[in-house]
């Protein structure tokens, strides 16, 4: 039986691949990865564009996740919203609910 859904893997581009180590990984993984990141660094934030105080539901962007943050411009097909970070910057937040954005972005 072939894996499926969230855990069927998928092609990770060139930046995220370096940040998973690896070119395929489910998605599922992938998120832990960020989950796994962001808590070793206490990347969370209580408040939008708060300071990084290692909890709350707002992902402060680092040089590392700021790079995978900028690559998400994505329109969502049940809704038609964009989420578009490209103009993010160097210590603002997204909320931790657009990760899955930023997971779709920057897969093949």
């Amino acid at each position: 039986m072939s894996e499926v859904g969230l855990n069927k893997p998928v092609k990770l581009k060139t930046d995220l691949a370096a940040f998973c180590g690896a070119a395929e990984l489910p998605r599922t993984a992938i998120t832990q990865k960020f989950w796994d990141y962001i808590k070793e660094k206490k990347l969370q934030a209580k408040t939008e564009n708060g300071k990084a105080e290692g909890a709350g539901k707002y992902i402060v962007a680092d040089d590392t996740l700021l790079k995978l943050f900028k690559a998400t411009k994505v329109t969502s097909k049940s809704s038609g919203k964009v989420t578009d970070f490209t103009g993010l910057q160097l210590g603002q937040t997204i909320n931790m609910l657009q990760l899955a954005s930023v997971v779709g972005a920057n897969i093949e």
